[in-house]
Protein backbone atom coordinates (compact mmCIF):
# COMPACT_ATOMS: atom_id res chain seq x y z
CA UNK A 1 0.00 0.00 0.00
CA UNK A 2 1.43 3.38 -1.17
CA UNK A 3 0.83 6.68 0.82
CA UNK A 4 0.08 10.00 -0.71
CA UNK A 5 -1.07 14.03 0.10
CA UNK A 6 -2.47 15.93 -2.64
CA UNK A 7 -1.44 19.74 -1.46
CA UNK A 8 -4.11 21.93 -3.12
CA UNK A 9 -5.12 25.57 -2.19
CA UNK A 10 -5.50 28.91 -4.06
CA UNK A 11 -2.84 30.36 -5.88
CA UNK A 12 0.01 31.82 -3.48
CA UNK A 13 -1.55 29.93 -0.35
CA UNK A 14 2.53 28.53 -0.24
CA UNK A 15 1.50 25.04 -1.54
CA UNK A 16 5.14 24.39 -2.73
CA UNK A 17 6.75 26.42 0.29
CA UNK A 18 4.69 23.65 2.25
CA UNK A 19 6.22 20.40 -0.01
CA UNK A 20 10.00 21.99 0.12
CA UNK A 21 9.69 22.31 3.92
CA UNK A 22 8.23 19.45 4.29
CA UNK A 23 11.04 16.90 2.33
CA UNK A 24 13.40 19.47 4.28
CA UNK A 25 12.01 17.96 7.79
CA UNK A 26 11.43 14.50 6.30
CA UNK A 27 15.63 14.22 4.83
CA UNK A 28 16.93 16.20 8.64
CA UNK A 29 15.25 13.04 10.82
CA UNK A 30 15.60 10.52 7.93
CA UNK A 31 12.13 9.45 6.45
CA UNK A 32 12.00 9.36 2.95
CA UNK A 33 9.25 10.84 0.52
CA UNK A 34 9.22 11.96 -3.12
CA UNK A 35 7.67 15.09 -4.45
CA UNK A 36 5.66 15.31 -7.61
CA UNK A 37 4.94 18.69 -9.72
CA UNK A 38 1.24 18.49 -10.86
CA UNK A 39 1.48 22.20 -11.83
CA UNK A 40 2.80 22.86 -15.81
CA UNK A 41 2.91 26.51 -15.22
CA UNK A 42 5.95 25.54 -12.16
CA UNK A 43 9.24 26.98 -13.25
CA UNK A 44 11.42 26.46 -10.47
CA UNK A 45 11.60 24.57 -7.19
CA UNK A 46 13.30 24.04 -4.21
CA UNK A 47 12.64 20.73 -3.64
CA UNK A 48 13.53 17.43 -6.01
CA UNK A 49 11.14 16.71 -8.01
CA UNK A 50 10.42 12.94 -8.83
CA UNK A 51 7.99 13.31 -11.61
CA UNK A 52 6.87 16.01 -13.51
CA UNK A 53 3.85 16.37 -15.64
CA UNK A 54 6.09 19.31 -17.75
CA UNK A 55 7.94 16.06 -19.35
CA UNK A 56 4.41 15.90 -20.76
CA UNK A 57 3.02 19.19 -21.59
CA UNK A 58 4.09 23.08 -20.86
CA UNK A 59 1.85 25.70 -20.41
CA UNK A 60 3.73 27.96 -22.39
CA UNK A 61 3.60 25.30 -25.44
CA UNK A 62 -0.43 25.51 -24.81
CA UNK A 63 -1.02 29.04 -24.68
CA UNK A 64 0.90 29.76 -27.79
CA UNK A 65 -0.30 26.79 -29.82
CA UNK A 66 -3.87 27.29 -29.30
CA UNK A 67 -3.71 30.89 -27.95
CA UNK A 68 -5.27 30.40 -24.86
CA UNK A 69 -4.88 32.46 -21.97
CA UNK A 70 -3.19 31.60 -18.43
CA UNK A 71 -6.20 29.85 -17.13
CA UNK A 72 -7.49 28.01 -20.26
CA UNK A 73 -4.69 26.80 -20.75
CA UNK A 74 -3.63 25.26 -17.89
CA UNK A 75 -7.19 24.18 -17.66
CA UNK A 76 -6.49 22.11 -20.64
CA UNK A 77 -3.58 20.90 -19.51
CA UNK A 78 -4.89 19.44 -16.41
CA UNK A 79 -7.42 17.82 -18.82
CA UNK A 80 -5.84 16.68 -22.03
CA UNK A 81 -1.68 16.25 -21.88
CA UNK A 82 -0.30 15.34 -25.71
CA UNK A 83 -3.03 17.57 -26.75
CA UNK A 84 -0.74 19.94 -29.10
CA UNK A 85 -0.41 17.81 -32.31
CA UNK A 86 -3.75 16.26 -32.70
CA UNK A 87 -6.37 19.21 -32.44
CA UNK A 88 -9.15 19.16 -34.98
CA UNK A 89 -11.63 21.70 -35.81
CA UNK A 90 -14.24 19.11 -36.28
CA UNK A 91 -16.45 18.00 -32.69
CA UNK A 92 -15.64 14.58 -33.81
CA UNK A 93 -12.17 14.59 -34.43
CA UNK A 94 -11.93 16.61 -30.73
CA UNK A 95 -14.01 13.61 -28.68
CA UNK A 96 -11.60 11.35 -30.69
CA UNK A 97 -8.67 13.09 -29.16
CA UNK A 98 -9.70 13.64 -26.26
CA UNK A 99 -10.53 9.81 -25.64
CA UNK A 100 -7.15 9.15 -26.96
CA UNK A 101 -5.40 11.67 -24.60
CA UNK A 102 -7.29 10.34 -21.70
CA UNK A 103 -5.60 6.53 -22.25
CA UNK A 104 -1.90 8.53 -22.64
CA UNK A 105 -2.64 9.84 -19.24
CA UNK A 106 -3.75 7.26 -17.70
CA UNK A 107 -0.49 5.35 -19.38
CA UNK A 108 1.79 7.73 -18.43
CA UNK A 109 0.03 7.60 -14.74
CA UNK A 110 0.57 3.72 -14.34
CA UNK A 111 4.13 4.29 -15.50
CA UNK A 112 4.93 6.78 -13.08
CA UNK A 113 3.73 5.27 -10.09
CA UNK A 114 4.83 1.39 -11.16
CA UNK A 115 8.25 3.63 -10.43
CA UNK A 116 7.39 3.45 -6.82
CA UNK A 117 7.17 0.54 -3.95
CA UNK A 118 4.18 -0.16 -2.19
CA UNK A 119 4.86 1.54 1.18
CA UNK A 120 6.39 4.78 -0.45
CA UNK A 121 5.01 8.20 0.16
CA UNK A 122 4.21 10.61 -2.24
CA UNK A 123 3.58 14.85 -1.97
CA UNK A 124 1.53 15.92 -5.35
CA UNK A 125 2.09 19.58 -5.35
CA UNK A 126 -0.91 20.84 -7.65
CA UNK A 127 -2.02 23.75 -9.43
CA UNK A 128 -4.08 26.94 -7.28
CA UNK A 129 -6.50 27.33 -9.80
CA UNK A 130 -9.81 26.72 -7.24
CA UNK A 131 -11.78 25.33 -10.10
CA UNK A 132 -9.72 22.34 -10.17
CA UNK A 133 -10.38 21.31 -7.01
CA UNK A 134 -14.26 22.73 -6.32
CA UNK A 135 -16.04 21.30 -9.10
CA UNK A 136 -13.79 20.11 -12.33
CA UNK A 137 -13.72 16.43 -12.31
CA UNK A 138 -9.91 16.36 -13.15
CA UNK A 139 -8.53 15.78 -9.81
CA UNK A 140 -11.26 13.87 -8.83
CA UNK A 141 -10.34 11.59 -11.67
CA UNK A 142 -6.65 11.42 -10.23
CA UNK A 143 -7.71 10.59 -6.93
CA UNK A 144 -9.51 7.09 -8.16
CA UNK A 145 -6.55 6.57 -10.49
CA UNK A 146 -4.38 6.73 -7.20
CA UNK A 147 -6.80 4.74 -5.10
CA UNK A 148 -6.54 1.90 -8.14
CA UNK A 149 -3.36 1.66 -7.34
CA UNK A 150 -3.78 0.91 -3.83
CA UNK A 151 -2.44 4.29 -2.25
CA UNK A 152 -4.03 5.84 0.54
CA UNK A 153 -4.51 9.35 0.08
CA UNK A 154 -5.15 12.73 2.45
CA UNK A 155 -5.67 16.00 0.92
CA UNK A 156 -3.61 18.74 2.85
CA UNK A 157 -5.78 22.27 2.09
CA UNK A 158 -3.66 25.18 2.40
CA UNK A 159 -5.12 28.88 3.12
CA UNK A 160 -3.19 32.01 3.45
CA UNK A 161 -3.82 32.98 7.40
CA UNK A 162 -3.08 36.86 5.95
CA UNK A 163 -6.24 36.35 4.46
CA UNK A 164 -8.19 35.40 7.42
CA UNK A 165 -8.92 39.38 8.71
CA UNK A 166 -12.13 38.93 9.65
CA UNK A 167 -14.98 36.90 10.15
CA UNK A 168 -16.35 36.83 6.13
CA UNK A 169 -13.36 35.73 4.87
CA UNK A 170 -12.88 32.52 7.59
CA UNK A 171 -16.81 31.65 6.59
CA UNK A 172 -15.61 31.89 2.52
CA UNK A 173 -12.43 30.17 3.57
CA UNK A 174 -14.49 27.52 5.30
CA UNK A 175 -16.72 27.35 2.23
CA UNK A 176 -14.11 26.62 -0.25
CA UNK A 177 -12.40 23.63 1.73
CA UNK A 178 -15.83 21.97 2.19
CA UNK A 179 -16.37 22.56 -1.40
CA UNK A 180 -13.28 20.36 -2.05
CA UNK A 181 -13.96 17.70 0.65
CA UNK A 182 -17.21 17.51 -1.18
CA UNK A 183 -15.85 17.12 -4.48
CA UNK A 184 -12.75 14.82 -3.74
CA UNK A 185 -14.44 12.88 -0.88
CA UNK A 186 -11.52 12.31 0.61
CA UNK A 187 -9.79 12.74 4.32
CA UNK A 188 -8.68 17.05 4.65
CA UNK A 189 -6.33 18.02 7.07
CA UNK A 190 -7.10 21.90 6.49
CA UNK A 191 -3.83 24.25 7.18
CA UNK A 192 -3.56 27.72 8.01
CA UNK A 193 -0.56 28.77 6.47
CA UNK A 194 2.66 31.45 6.24
CA UNK A 195 1.61 31.94 10.58
CA UNK A 196 5.35 33.08 10.21
CA UNK A 197 4.51 36.12 8.67
CA UNK A 198 1.05 36.80 11.05
CA UNK A 199 1.56 40.38 12.81
CA UNK A 200 -1.25 39.79 15.66
CA UNK A 201 -1.77 36.25 16.03
CA UNK A 202 -4.74 37.03 18.38
CA UNK A 203 -7.06 37.61 15.37
CA UNK A 204 -5.96 34.49 14.04
CA UNK A 205 -6.71 32.16 17.12
CA UNK A 206 -10.34 33.54 17.28
CA UNK A 207 -10.80 31.45 14.24
CA UNK A 208 -8.56 28.47 15.11
CA UNK A 209 -11.13 27.59 18.47
CA UNK A 210 -14.45 29.75 16.87
CA UNK A 211 -17.25 30.16 19.33
CA UNK A 212 -20.63 29.66 17.32
CA UNK A 213 -22.35 32.24 18.59
CA UNK A 214 -19.47 35.06 18.60
CA UNK A 215 -19.16 34.01 14.91
CA UNK A 216 -22.62 34.74 14.55
CA UNK A 217 -22.72 37.56 16.37
CA UNK A 218 -19.93 39.49 14.14
CA UNK A 219 -21.43 38.09 10.70
CA UNK A 220 -24.74 39.84 11.35
CA UNK A 221 -22.92 42.70 11.80
CA UNK A 222 -21.56 42.48 8.65
CA UNK A 223 -24.36 41.36 6.60
CA UNK A 224 -27.59 42.53 5.56
CA UNK A 225 -30.98 41.74 7.43
CA UNK A 226 -32.08 39.72 4.86
CA UNK A 227 -28.76 37.17 5.36
CA UNK A 228 -30.04 36.63 8.98
CA UNK A 229 -30.89 32.88 8.61
CA UNK A 230 -28.41 32.09 5.70
CA UNK A 231 -25.64 33.25 8.16
CA UNK A 232 -26.84 30.70 11.25
CA UNK A 233 -27.01 28.30 8.55
CA UNK A 234 -23.70 28.68 7.63
CA UNK A 235 -21.93 29.14 11.02
CA UNK A 236 -23.90 26.14 12.16
CA UNK A 237 -22.29 24.38 9.61
CA UNK A 238 -18.86 25.58 11.12
CA UNK A 239 -19.70 25.05 14.18
CA UNK A 240 -22.43 22.54 15.56
CA UNK A 241 -21.23 19.97 12.88
CA UNK A 242 -17.30 20.51 12.77
CA UNK A 243 -16.91 20.22 9.39
CA UNK A 244 -14.04 22.06 8.71
CA UNK A 245 -11.46 23.30 11.10
CA UNK A 246 -7.77 24.66 11.01
CA UNK A 247 -4.50 24.18 12.16
CA UNK A 248 -1.90 26.77 12.13
CA UNK A 249 1.47 25.75 10.43
CA UNK A 250 4.49 28.09 11.00
CA UNK A 251 7.74 26.75 8.96
CA UNK A 252 10.03 28.32 11.30
CA UNK A 253 8.98 25.65 14.02
CA UNK A 254 10.14 21.74 13.21
CA UNK A 255 7.48 21.34 15.83
CA UNK A 256 4.85 23.03 14.02
CA UNK A 257 5.45 20.61 10.95
CA UNK A 258 6.22 17.78 12.92
CA UNK A 259 2.59 18.33 13.92
CA UNK A 260 0.92 18.85 10.78
CA UNK A 261 2.76 15.69 9.34
CA UNK A 262 1.25 13.36 12.10
CA UNK A 263 -2.48 14.66 11.27
CA UNK A 264 -2.08 13.62 8.28
CA UNK A 265 -0.30 10.51 8.65
CA UNK A 266 -2.97 9.60 11.20
CA UNK A 267 -5.56 9.98 7.96
CA UNK A 268 -3.90 7.71 5.99
CA UNK A 269 -2.98 5.22 8.36
CA UNK A 270 0.81 5.88 7.83
CA UNK A 271 3.02 3.42 9.74
CA UNK A 272 0.39 1.58 11.18
CA UNK A 273 1.04 -1.65 9.57
CA UNK A 274 4.66 -1.78 10.11
CA UNK A 275 6.56 -4.48 12.10
CA UNK A 276 6.42 -3.94 15.95
CA UNK A 277 10.04 -4.11 16.47
CA UNK A 278 11.12 -6.13 20.02
CA UNK A 279 14.63 -5.30 21.60
CA UNK A 280 16.89 -8.47 21.38
CA UNK A 281 17.47 -9.81 25.02
CA UNK A 282 19.40 -12.44 27.03
CA UNK A 283 17.21 -14.78 28.93
CA UNK A 284 20.03 -14.97 31.17
CA UNK A 285 19.68 -11.39 32.18
CA UNK A 286 15.98 -12.13 33.54
CA UNK A 287 17.75 -14.67 36.19
CA UNK A 288 19.81 -12.21 37.47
Amino acid sequence: MGYAQLVIGPAGSGKSTYCSSLYRHCEAVGRSIHVVNLDPAAEQFDYPVAVDIRELICLDDVMEELGLGPNGALMYCMEYPFALSNVRSNLKGLNLMIRELEDNLDDWLTDELDNYLDDDYLIFDCPGQIELFSHVPVLRNFVEHLKSKNFNVCVVYLLDSQFITDVTKFISGCMASLSAMIQLELPHVNILSKMDLVTNKRDIEDFLNPQGQVLLSELNQRMAPQFLKLNKALIDLVDQYSMVSFVPLDLRKESSIRYILSQIDNCIQYGEDADVKVKDFDPEDIDD
